[in-house]
């Protein structure tokens, strides 16, 4: 599909990449991975063509159609949800159009006999016809059902785009992504907001695409869930393996380690030669042997051992005064949006010290009590904060605080005060923003960077009380840990709203679950909370079933012997679907080797016979499978 060939490019005479080359093709679904500024969301820029390449070459198959989800958006004012996911169907609106004005000329006329009115029959089929290739009689069932994936409610098709936050706006432009058929799907952070009940879908619907998709995320589990294969961006080279991102992980940490012992290996062999050099070269009788080590040693190709790009951001947060016992205190607090309310009759004391974790589903109001906490939203109800308390924020959309034409410099000059704008270089420095990158204007800025000089900008206010809306949200993951370290040090007071469920472990006290406008308190940190749910992970939350005790109690009518042929089927079925899914998983690898590398995997010996064999035994199980499941409704 995709043929990237001896790919360069620079920004101010320094490489991003240099002289990359990899082939993405149909069902590749690629984590494109590295650190922030490492070139991620310039690659995708490329291959989208919104950017120009300095060198090298990008050959696209014929009618290949690439999409791409950018991280910055911009919507037409005046469109409300459904309008704008039908943008995606650009030809069947021209054709929706078309087919309304053939209409219309038919109802006006009464030629009937006339040649022309003859022909707008004509043309009218025709275009019916090409509508309903294209789907025009699916595409608005379709649509709902992308928007409802991604977290609308049926009463927000209707709304207006601008009514939405930036995250919201979001989840819209990735409905119409999805929508348009794309060979090619490129994807910038597309988790960062959604919750785990819409990631779940997304992961869902790209396990089921047939095309190519390339990703950049720094969620470890929804790379491990939907890619196939790794591409990490390092030091100007990329590392490619077919590989999930911890298994490619572990792979390239072992094919590093197995580097560093060739190197070493080698390393003793050359000292050994230019040890006998320099015995040989002193007697006469042995320079020729002397010359001949010499040529062979000038033959040797060095091993070279892969580069890990190991800096860091450096990042500490300072306590500015003691506050008093009580920092914020809330009582009989709520707030709606029009007539949407999603806070009721709130209570809770946050007191000094206490390291607080908001969870939950999105639209339950995490962020909405962030922002009124920090003074951002009107509400009704009391909130008073303590004494001597200084608020640091860090918002879940830095777009929208950072002004894109701005430098960083100047951004952080802007913010500064006398008693430290002095030491503006060196707090950008800690952040890696070091040298002429301080001239760049934000606007130019990866999500991470953004991220990054948020961080760097919070440490010109003093505060002792932080709020973190979904603060690891663009970070990669070794920022991610730098950020952690930073709240497990931080002396003051914290309230964290997060799904990050390995960024939360070990950091908070105290757990608030949202949901249904109200909270519920938890004493410990995230496993305890996770404990309490009894699930493993937030995923867990979303996609648990109601318990036995909350479904209706069905009288069981069934004798004792009825019960017991019952559930010998369902287990004779359970043992099916596990080698069901088995085959299925042979015959998905089969398919993948024959994709990836033909000639080798029709080389194996019987390969044929052993792949149909695998199919037909498939067969034979699904065939059994129906049977047993009528037989077990039946028995019913």
């Amino acid at each position: 599909m995709l043929n990237i060939h001896n790919l360069s490019v620079s920004f101010g005479g320094e490489y991003l990449f240099e002289e990359i080359s990899f082939r993405l093709n149909a069902g590749n679904r690629v984590g494109l991975v590295g650190k922030n500024g490492a070139g991620k969301s310039t690659l995708l820029k490329l291959l989208a063509k919104d950017m120009q390449i300095d060198s090298g070459t990008i050959a696209v198959e014929k009618d290949v159609k690439i999409g791409f989800l950018r991280q910055d958006i911009d919507f037409q004012m005046g469109r409300t949800v459904l309008e704008e996911a039908y943008q995606a169907f650009e030809e069947i609106k021209v054709l929706e159009s078309k087919i309304d004005d053939i209409n219309h000329q038919l109802a006006e006329r009464t030629d009937y006999e006339s040649d022309s009115y003859n022909q707008l029959i004509v043309d009218l089929s025709d275009v019916s016809t090409h509508y309903e290739i294209l789907g025009g009689y699916n595409y608005q069932g379709e649509t709902e059902k992308i928007l409802q994936g991604l977290g609308f409610q049926r009463e927000d098709f209707d709304k207006k785009t601008e009514t939405f936050s930036g995250g919201w706006r979001m989840r819209i432009e990735l409905a119409k992504l999805l929508l348009q058929s794309n060979d090619v799907l490129l994807l910038d952070e597309p988790t960062n907001h959604l919750d785990i009940e819409s990631i779940i879908w997304f992961e869902q619907f790209l396990n089921n695409y047939t095309g190519a998709v390339m990703i950049v995320s720094h969620d470890k589990m929804f790379l491990d869930n939907v890619t196939n294969r790794t591409i990490e961006i390092s030091l100007g080279r990329i590392y490619d393996y077919n590989k999930p991102y911890s298994k490619y992980l572990v792979l390239r940490d072992e094919i590093r380690q197995q580097q560093l012992n060739a190197q070493k290996n080698q390393e003793k062999e050359i000292q050994q030669a230019e040890r006998l050099i320099e015995k040989f070269r002193a007697k006469s009788t042995k320079a020729s042997m002397a010359q001949s080590l010499i040529k062979k040693l000038d033959k040797i190709e060095r091993i070279e051992v892969d580069e890990d790009d190991n800096s860091v951001m450096s990042l500490r947060f300072p306590v500015s005064v003691t506050p008093g016992k009580v920092v914020v205190e809330i009582e009989n607090l709520s707030k709606a949006y029009g007539n949407k309310e999603v806070l009721n009759d709130i209570n809770l004391l946050v007191e000094r010290d206490s390291k607080t974790a908001f969870v939950g589903q999105n639209g339950q109001g995490k962020s909405t009590l962030a922002k009124i906490i920090v003074g951002e939203l009107a509400y009704e109800g009391h909130l008073k904060l303590g004494h001597n308390v200084q608020i640091g924020y860090f918002a879940q959309n830095q777009a929208e605080y950072l002004d894109g034409n701005k430098t960083i410099l100047d951004t952080m000059i802007d913010a500064a005060n006398e008693s430290n704008r002095s030491k503006v270089r060196d707090i950008l420095g800690s952040f890696l923003f070091r040298g002429d990158e301080v001239e760049k204007y934000v606007k130019v800025l990866s999500g991470g960077e953004r991220n990054r000089l948020a961080l760097a900008k919070m440490l010109l206010q003093p505060f002792n009380v932080l709020v973190m809306d979904e603060p690891t949200n663009h970070l990669d993951i070794k920022s991610k840990n730098v950020l952690k370290q930073a709240c497990l040090n931080f002396e003051g007071t914290l309230i964290l709203v997060s799904h990050d469920r390995d960024f939360l472990q070990g950091l908070t006290n105290k757990v608030y679950e949202f949901k249904d406008k109200q909270i519920k308190e938890y004493l410990g940190d995230i496993d305890f909370y996770l404990e309490q749910r009894k699930v493993n992970d937030f995923r867990g939350i979303e996609k648990k079933e109601e318990t036995k005790e909350d479904r209706p109690k069905e009288k069981n009518n069934q004798s004792f012997e009825e019960q017991k042929q019952l559930k010998s089927l369902k287990n004779k079925l359970s043992g099916l679907e596990s080698e069901i899914s088995s085959l299925e998983k042979e015959i998905k690898k089969i398919d993948h080797d024959l994709l990836m590398n033909y000639d080798a995997t029709i080389a194996k010996p019987n390969f044929f016979d052993s792949y149909q064999a695998k199919k037909a035994k498939l067969e034979k199980h699904m065939e059994k499978w129906e049977t047993l499941t009528m037989e077990i409704e039946s028995s019913k």
